[in-house]
């Protein structure tokens, strides 16, 4: 059925002459698709652990299969997967597994299936724990995953643009997670939620997609190789190889710990991104002014002036100096004007 989706959206974008797929890019995503599989059943004794060693501590010890548990376990798990998406993000740890799923410069189906290996080995897995201690038995949170990673499965497309309002406000939509895909300083850490995005628009992480700025795939550094085993490892390798030499045993665990990026000198973070984009964007526009030294009598007396140096917001790095003004597309949300920092750590 997934190969199915697929195609039917290859034969859309052939014949409206948007070229969504590129053959290589595409073929890494179905391999990162069969290693996640693959990964996942030979790392299907950590879960299994953890349930047993918490089974004598759950709140309910004897939830059962009805539609009503199923329903609230549905719930709840997405409520841990947010939780879980945001330390991907906000975790290099973790982030070292959740990278890969958006390494692609493309955005389609297949960039769907463009999953981490090593999911069970980073933090972001320990959200389970709740969830077990509540009492629901590990095959239905299971079940409702499974239900969570094929609507998010649905999200990565660009051929549907936006669904009705209501929709859009308590829904994941593919437009909520084209955004979550962005590069673009406004798009960074947004939209975390996988079927419900009202938890965004709860915890502050909520960003609408801006028609005056594009979302721009893949990451801030793109990787440029189409390695299957870079596009799998490439993190992990880069935390072994900056704690290795870190300075001191504090440096070496921040560098696992601490948000993508961190450095403990010249870091930059997605946090240091939007921070200096805001600063670009709320700038003043440069405008030359009179001499107001010593001596502005006498070039006022003869007509000429001398132009000052122009604002600090100019001489930050040429990406900033070209970040797009605020979003002027109104918010679903609100329906007021999004800027670019609509949501916060």
């Amino acid at each position: 059925l997934v190969v199915l989706v697929i195609l039917v959206e290859v034969i859309a974008a052939r014949l409206r002459r948007r070229f969504f797929y590129d053959p290589r890019d595409t073929a890494i995503s179905l391999l990162m698709g069969i290693g996640n599989i693959v990964s996942g059943s030979l790392f299907v004794v950590i879960p299994v652990a953890l349930a047993t060693a918490l089974s004598g501590y759950r709140l309910f010890p004897a939830i059962d299969f009805t539609v009503l548990n199923i329903a609230i376990c549905f719930v709840l798990n997405d409520f841990r997967a947010y939780w879980g998406h945001r330390i991907g993000h906000r975790v290099r740890w973790a982030w070292a597994d959740h990278v890969a799923h958006h390494s692609s410069q493309h955005f389609n189906y297949s960039t769907g299936l463009r999953l981490g290996w090593t999911y069970h080995l980073t933090p972001a897995f320990l959200t389970l724990i709740p969830l077990l201690l509540i009492g629901f038995p590990l095959a239905m949170i299971v079940f409702v995953h499974g239900l969570n990673l094929a609507y998010q499965f649905l999200m990565h497309t660009e051929h549907v643009k936006r669904m009705p309002r209501i929709i859009e406000y308590f829904m994941n939509t593919p437009s909520h997670h084209r955004a979550h895909h962005g590069s673009n300083a406004r798009y960074l850490d947004c939209n975390f939620g996988c079927v419900f995005i009202i938890w965004d628009r709860m915890f502050g992480t909520y960003v609408e997609e801006c028609s005056d700025d594009p979302p721009r795939y893949g990451l801030v550094n793109n990787l440029g190789t189409f390695n299957l085993l870079r596009v799998a490892t490439h993190e992990w390798l880069s935390i072994g190889r900056d704690a290795w030499h870190a300075n001191t045993l504090r440096q070496a665990l921040l560098h696992v710990v601490a948000p993508p990026g961190w450095a403990p000198i010249d870091g930059d973070t997605s946090a240091d991104t939007r921070r200096r984009s805001r600063t670009a964007a709320d700038a003043p526009p440069y405008e030359p002014r009179p001499d107001l030294d010593e001596g502005a009598g006498a070039g006022a007396a003869s007509g000429t002036t001398k132009q000052l140096p122009p604002p600090v917001a100019t001489s930050l790095p040429s990406v900033v100096q070209t970040l797009p003004v605020p979003c002027t597309t109104p918010s679903i949300a609100t329906g007021d004007t999004a800027s670019s920092n609509s949501h916060s750590e």
